[in-house]
């Protein structure tokens, strides 16, 4: 499955070429419900963070490998696999390929799934921010919106529940709800483990901007959930009450509604990884 227009534009004739071997049916987005018909050995999605999670959970569902061809702008899914991000190089794998591993999926309220995470606050404020620089930034593009995001961006007010049981309540500039934990071109949680079948929490409470840059450094080396003053709790059910039409960004594409109850299923599909 290719979306085309990921990262400002794919070309598929030398990824094609580059899967030598492998008798290939490419088809787009909102085709992909066609693709059980054709008994395939395997899915290859070419697309940005966005793109995957639809395409492993049918993967999951027909109990094939996925293979991911990074053709984003930030590509935190690949990069947290280690997959390549030569294009060519990871059609090699996907068609090739036979090590597998087996990782987790989310699901949002409404069934939406995601694989790396869903984060309100700063975090959508700066999707937002980004959005228009990508095709002159690339990922770059992301550390100038989180940098806007922290300088115009305000609180929200969050309740969160892991297994039925609060644990917070309040002003948060941002809270992430986690499989993989990568997210914002390189931003993450360490501690997320993508396959135990558990969500990672984080809380980064409201406080002064000052103390925002102690944060985004936590973000950026993938260590906030070490931070003191920082909540981190894991759980199989996170309900998330956020004000009402507050935007989040999930897997880099803004949505409203659907943190109100997110789940996980270890072993929910098979990634192709070398």
């Amino acid at each position: 499955m290719a979306n085309r227009a990921s990262g400002g534009g794919l070309d598929l004739a030398p990824i094609e070429a580059a899967m030598r071997g492998a008798e290939v049916l490419v088809i787009g987005p909102a085709e992909l419900e066609r693709v059980a018909a054709f008994k395939p050995d395997r899915i290859a999605v070419a697309g940005g963070d966005g793109t995957i999670a639809p395409v492993a959970e049918l993967a999951g569902r027909l109990d094939v490998p996925l293979a991911v061809i990074a053709a984003g702008t930030a590509n935190d899914f690949a990069r947290t696999n280690r997959l390549p991000l030569d294009r060519l190089e990871a059609a090699a794998l996907a068609a090739g390929g036979t090590e597998l591993r087996p990782l987790e999926l989310g699901r949002l309220a409404d069934g939406r799934p995601f694989v790396n995470v869903a984060s309100a606050g700063l975090a959508s404020v700066a999707a937002r921010r980004a959005q228009p620089l990508k095709s002159r930034l690339g990922p770059l593009a992301y550390a100038v919106g989180a940098t806007r995001a922290a300088l115009t961006g305000r609180p929200l007010q969050a309740a969160v529940r892991v297994d039925g049981r609060p644990v917070y309540t309040g002003g948060a500039w941002q809270v992430i709800v986690a499989c993989t934990g990568a997210f914002g071109g390189g931003s993450g949680i360490g501690a997320a483990d993508s396959n135990d079948g558990e969500l990672d929490v984080v809380v980064v409470p409201a406080g002064s901007r000052i103390k925002l840059i102690r944060r985004a450094w936590g973000l950026r080396t993938q260590t906030i959930e070490r931070q003191r003053a920082v909540p981190h709790f894991v759980g199989s059910i996170v309900e998330v009450e956020l004000p009402p039409d507050s935007e989040f960004n999930c897997d880099g594409e803004l949505l409203v509604g659907g943190l109100e109850r997110t789940t996980a299923r270890a072993g929910a599909f098979n990634l192709v990884v070398g």
